[in-house]
C-alpha cells in the first residue's frame, strides 16, 4: 500500500549517486533494445507540476536520442482535429530499436480535454470505452507499453507553482492551463480517479509515482522502467583508438586565422 506521508527528501549526494547507477544501467537496456530491435512506449501523465519534464530528462540524460525519442505534441491543429483521434500520437509509435517516451500522451483526452470541455461528454466516454481496446491491440502487435501517472500532493503543487513565478527561468512552464488545473483540483482528481479506474487493465495496468521528492521519484520511475523490459547485457569489444594518420599532415590551426572567432566572455 503507498504510503501517504513520504519519507524526508533524499540529499543530492546520495540521489546522484544513485542515479549515476541506474543511468549506466539504461545505457545497457539502450544496447539490448538496439540488438533486438524492440519496440517500447513509455507515456507520463500526472498533475501539473508532477515532475514529468525532470524525470524525462533524469531518464535520457545519458543515452542516444536515436533509442530514446522525446514526444511532447502540441495542440492539435484544425487538420489533425479532423483526424481520427489516436491518429497523431500512432505516428509517432516506436519502430524497431526504439523506445519513445510520451511527455503527456492520448490520455489528454481523459484529463485536460475533459475537465476544460475541450472534447464532449460523448467524445469522453467513447475514448475511454475504446482505449483498452487499442492498448491491447498495440501490445499484441508486440510493443511493449509502460503507463506511469506522477502524483504530486496539493501543497506541493501550490510551492512549486510559487517557485515558478517568482523564477524567470522557470516562468514558461506556468501557463494558463496550469493555472486552471491549480484552480479546479478536485476535477482533476474525478478525472483522474475516473480514467485510471478504466483503462488501468491487465496487459496495460497504471503504475502511480508519489512525485513530491521530486529525486525520489525520479530513481523509483527508472528502477520501475528497468524492471519493466527484461533485458540482458550486451557484451561489446573494447574500444582502441586507432593510430592518427600523419598522411597530408600541415598546420590546421594556422588556417584558422583571421576567422570569425566567437569573443571569449568567460
Amino acid at each position: 500500500m503507498a504510503k501517504d506521508k513520504p519519507a524526508e527528501r533524499m540529499k543530492r549526494k546520495d540521489y546522484e549517486k544513485e542515479l549515476e547507477k541506474l543511468q549506466v544501467e539504461l545505457c545497457h537496456l539502450q544496447d539490448y533494445v538496439r540488438a533486438n530491435k524492440l519496440r517500447v512506449i513509455i507515456l507520463f501523465e500526472g498533475r501539473d507540476a508532477a515532475g514529468k519534464g525532470g524525470t524525462i530528462k533524469a531518464i535520457t540524460e545519458k543515452v542516444s536520442p536515436r533509442v530514446f525519442r522525446v514526444v511532447a505534441l502540441p495542440a492539435p491543429s484544425d487538420r489533425e482535429k479532423t483526424q481520427l483521434f489516436f491518429q497523431r500520437y500512432m505516428q509517432q509509435f516506436p519502430a524497431g530499436g526504439e523506445i519513445v517516451i510520451f511527455d503527456r500522451s492520448w490520455y489528454n483526452r481523459a484529463g485536460v480535454e475533459y475537465v476544460m470541455g475541450f472534447c464532449t461528454p460523448a467524445e469522453h466516454e467513447r475514448f475511454l470505452s475504446l482505449c483498452p481496446q487499442m492498448e491491447k491491440y498495440v501490445i499484441d502487435g508486440g510493443i511493449i507499453l509502460i503507463k506511469i501517472w506522477l502524483e504530486v500532493g496539493m501543497d506541493e503543487q501550490e510551492r512549486r507553482f510559487r517557485a515558478r513565478i517568482d523564477d524567470p527561468v522557470r516562468q514558461w512552464k506556468l501557463s494558463p492551463m496550469d493555472l486552471e488545473s491549480y484552480r479546479r483540483w478536485y476535477d482533476y482528481s474525478r478525472a483522474r480517479d475516473l480514467m485510471l479506474r478504466t483503462t488501468s487493465t491487465k496487459h496495460a495496468p497504471w503504475y502511480i509515482i508519489r512525485s513530491d521528492d521530486k529525486r525520489r521519484a525520479r530513481l523509483n520511475c527508472i528502477a520501475h522502467v528497468l524492471k519493466s523490459i527484461p533485458c540482458k547485457r550486451i557484451k561489446k569489444d573494447k574500444v582502441k583508438l586507432p593510430r592518427r594518420s600523419d598522411k597530408g599532415r600541415y598546420n590546421d590551426q594556422a588556417s584558422l586565422r583571421g576567422m570569425n572567432f566567437v569573443a571569449e566572455r568567460y
